[in-house]
């Protein structure tokens, strides 16, 4: 199918934790389009989709993480194949064209596994990721798994890699992936302050990091050594923000968007951006009030005027000027719980 515009696709998924409820189905809306088409044919069945990503370069090209693996498409979603990892088809949960050479790709899988391809994807070899996690404390029915739920690379120092980790923290490699360092210090008496969602390595101001998570939102400026807890307009009586996804505006890093809420199911969704590189935040008005947490964001690398957000109850918005107005898209037909978003 050809489209000079974009489309954004959409991922069904849940937790993997026993008795959780999963939601299934990849889905595609062109821009001026009412109606999401199923765009699966390839994929496993009820594919559980929690990764997306759309090649920098070739919007043709589309990567899915599923609960068996990833799949790849090269028309846009038309038809899939299977992307041949030495995995242990464990579920996965981001994917990364790395910034310096989208040609090097990453994925992140639960339990903690990453695997990294030099050739667009031909040939994957498996990542040494051992670190010590740390010592917390977890209720009854807390996540069973060290999943991998972002990844990011610095774009002027290529072998500096981090990974955003659900529960474990941020970890950071500065060769490559050859060699892995947890960045969480300290005594913990539970798992909020380790629970991380996301980390984005500046473009703008290299060196500095963002980690995002149930906590909130924490900031380095010395590549991970050490961090300091960014202030945002707590939404939940802890007196925090969970905050989501994170993203930079692709061709202008200064301006970052953030996706959050009041915590993992809230009857409140935020969009936070800022100006300055992260140096002040401010809610944006997109024309409603969400009824469940702000999950994920997607802008199209070409035309990065061009965005969406999605909420874990099946809300999801597009704006076609950069965030200054949004539109109200229709809801998925599989279901509500939206855990992948891209755009391209």
């Amino acid at each position: 199918m050809t489209n000079d515009g974009s489309f954004v696709y959409l991922g069904l998924a849940g937790e993997t934790g026993r008795g959780r409820v999963v939601h299934s189905g990849l889905f595609r809306l062109a821009d001026g389009s009412s109606e999401w088409e199923t765009v699966q044919r390839g994929l496993p069945e009820a594919p559980a989709v929690r990764a997306l990503a759309v090649h920098p370069q070739r919007p043709d090209v589309l990567y899915a993480g599923t609960q068996s693996g990833p799949y790849r498409s090269d028309d846009r979603g038309d038809h899939w194949e299977k992307v041949d990892v030495p995995d242990h088809g464990l579920p996965v949960w981001s994917l990364l064209f790395h910034p310096h050479d989208p040609d090097v790709m990453f994925i992140g899988y639960e339990n903690c596994e990453i695997y990294r391809s030099d050739d667009g994807g031909e040939h994957w070899a498996r990542l040494p990721v051992s670190v010590r996690f740390p010592d917390i404390t977890t209720a009854p029915g807390a996540n069973p798994a060290k999943r991998v739920l972002m990844l990011d690379a610095s774009a002027s120092e290529p072998e500096l890699l981090y990974a955003a980790i659900e529960v474990g923290g941020t970890l950071r490699s500065t060769d490559g992936g050859e060699h892995w360092e947890n960045l969480s210090h300290g005594q913990y008496v539970n798992d909020d302050a380790v629970d991380m969602h996301g980390v984005l390595a500046s473009r703008w101001r290299p060196g500095t990091v963002y980690g995002i998570g149930r906590a909130g939102m924490f900031q380095s400026v010395d590549r991970g050594d050490h961090w300091r807890h960014v202030p945002l307009e707590p939404l939940n009586a802890k007196g925090q923000i969970y905050c989501r996804d994170i993203r930079e505006v692709p061709g202008t890093p200064r301006k970052l968007w953030v996706a959050a809420g009041g915590g993992f199911q809230s009857d409140v969704g935020v969009l936070l951006r800022s100006a300055d590189g992260g140096d002040s935040w401010a809610r944006v008005d997109i024309g409603v009030r969400p009824a469940h947490t702000m999950f994920a964001l997607a802008f199209d690398e070409r035309r990065p005027e061009r965005m969406s957000c999605a909420t874990n109850g099946g809300e999801v918005y597009s704006s076609l000027d950069g965030g200054e107005s949004w539109i109200t898209l229709p809801s998925p037909p599989g279901g509500t719980q939206v855990y992948a978003l891209a755009r391209g």
